[in-house]
C-alpha cells in the first residue's frame, strides 16, 4: 500500500486582533478583525503516517501558537496579508515543510453609528456572508485567493425559467416571473495585488449585485456568468472568479381552498432539495 497524499495542521484557530493606534484617527479609535484560521502543511513527514515516527512532525498546537504570534506581530494586516504571513512563518521556521495552505474566514464587525457619529470602539456584527482569504505557499511560489461564503441576496421579480428540455419526467412549469434567491459562495484568484483587498472585494460584490438586481435573469446560470464577467471588468487584478449558488426556492402557496387568490404574493420557503449552479469565469 502507498501513502498517496498527506497533510495536517490546525483548524478553526479563532483570533481577534484589536488595532489600538490607527494613523489619522484620534486616541481611543480602534479597529477590530476577527479571523478563524485553518493552517495546513505539507512536507517530509510521511513516516509519521507510515512508520509511527514523529521525529519530523511539529505539533498542531505549535501551528496554533504560530498563528497567535503572527497575529500579535501584525495587528494591522488585512486578511490576505495575515494568511500569507502565517504561511511564510511556518515555511521559514520549519525546514521539513515544503508547503502551507492557510485559509482565514473573517467575522466582520461594522462600526456602530449613533446619531450620525461613528463610534470609536463600538461594533456590530455584519451577518451577511463570511469573507475569506486563502494563501497557498511553497518555497518557490505563492497563490492568493479571496472570496466570501454564504453571501445571501434575493430579488422578488425579474427572473424566469423557460425553454428548457421537456420530457416525460419534467413536471416543472415555465415561468417568466419568479423569485430568485441564493446564498452564494464565491472565490477569486488574483494575478496581481490590488491597492486595497477590502475595497476590491466590495467592488466585486457591488458589481455582481448590480448585475443581479438590475437586469432580467433568464436563469441563475445566465445571471452568474454575467455577474462574473462584470466582476472581472470591474477589478482588473482578478484572474478568474468562481461562483457557486444554491437556488433557494420560494414556491407559491395554493390559497384557493380558502377562497383566496395568490397573485404571486405569498410563498413557502424551502432550500432542500435545491438547484446547485456553479461556474468559473476567467480572462481569455
Amino acid at each position: 500500500m502507498t501513502l498517496v497524499r498527506k497533510t495536517y495542521g490546525k483548524g478553526r484557530v479563532r483570533v481577534l486582533r484589536v488595532r489600538r493606534e490607527v494613523p489619522g484617527r484620534p486616541e481611543g479609535w480602534h479597529e477590530v478583525r476577527e479571523t478563524s484560521v485553518d493552517a495546513m502543511v505539507t512536507g517530509d513527514f510521511a513516516e509519521t503516517f507510515t512508520k509511527a515516527d514523529n521525529s519530523k512532525s511539529i505539533c498542531t498546537d505549535t501551528i496554533k501558537n504560530i498563528v497567535n504570534i503572527v497575529a500579535r506581530e501584525n495587528i494591522a494586516f488585512g486578511n490576505e496579508a495575515f494568511c500569507a504571513a502565517i504561511a511564510r512563518r511556518l515555511l521559514d521556521e520549519y525546514r521539513m515543510l515544503d508547503g502551507a495552505v492557510v485559509t482565514g474566514h473573517e467575522t466582520v464587525w461594522r462600526r456602530i453609528v449613533s446619531e450620525g457619529q461613528e463610534q470609536p470602539h463600538g461594533f456590530v456584527l455584519d451577518g451577511n456572508g463570511r469573507p475569506f482569504a486563502r494563501v497557498t505557499m511553497t518555497h518557490a511560489s505563492t497563490v492568493t485567493e479571496s472570496g466570501i461564503d454564504g453571501f445571501t441576496f434575493l430579488k422578488s421579480t425579474g427572473s424566469g425559467w423557460a425553454g428548457y428540455v421537456k420530457e416525460p419526467f419534467t413536471t416543472l412549469k415555465e415561468t417568466d416571473d419568479r423569485i430568485a434567491s441564493t446564498a452564494m459562495n464565491a472565490s477569486w484568484r488574483w494575478h496581481s495585488v490590488p491597492s486595497d483587498y477590502d475595497q476590491a472585494r466590495q467592488a466585486i460584490l457591488d458589481t455582481m449585485l448590480r448585475v443581479f438586481a438590475g437586469t432580467y435573469s433568464r436563469s441563475i446560470q445566465d445571471s452568474l456568468y454575467r455577474m462574473g464577467k462584470a466582476a472581472l471588468e470591474a477589478v482588473p487584478e482578478v484572474e478568474e472568479i468562481s461562483l457557486a449558488c444554491p437556488n433557494k426556492h420560494y414556491i407559491p402557496i395554493n390559497l384557493e381552498p380558502f377562497g383566496l387568490d395568490n397573485d404571486n404574493q405569498v410563498f413557502t420557503a424551502t432550500d432542500e432539495p435545491h438547484g446547485q449552479i456553479e461556474c468559473t469565469v476567467g480572462r481569455s
